[in-house]
């Protein structure tokens, strides 16, 4: 008896071991249309892509559990330059700056003229 009932966990263990080995990451992406997407390599899931790939999560946020999105505003100029960066809502912590430094990274192609605009950049532990 105390045999099959080891068998049975073991087997149960092995199955939810490889269910949770073969999940994907992903990456968050809103669910509201971003107008500067369009300009960026990849559109939406390229630019989110980017994103998850430079945010570091702030050691003072990770250590307080804070999470929340920063609402981050700029302008794209119309030789695809950025300029004029605010953090608009911010999670606080130290993720509004992060989320400054991740959307000065962002390289966008050249629209041919001026686009105010804003994007949220999630923090979730």
């Amino acid at each position: 008896m105390k045999t099959k009932i080891s068998l049975l966990f073991l087997f149960f263990a092995f199955v939810t071991f490889t269910a949770t080995a073969q999940e994907e990451k992903k990456v968050w992406v809103p669910s509201q249309v971003i107008p500067v997407a369009e300009f960026h390599e990849g559109g939406l899931e390229g630019m989110y892509a980017a994103i998850d790939a430079e945010l570091e999560y702030p050691a003072l946020a990770k250590r307080n559990r804070v999470q929340g999105d920063c609402l981050v505003s700029f302008t794209l100029n119309e030789d695809g330059s950025t300029s004029n960066f605010r953090v608009l809502r911010n999670a606080g912590a130290g993720t509004g700056e992060e989320a400054m430094r991740v959307a000065k990274l962002l390289k966008f192609k050249a629209p041919g003229y001026g686009l105010n605009t804003s994007i949220p950049i999630m923090f979730k532990l």
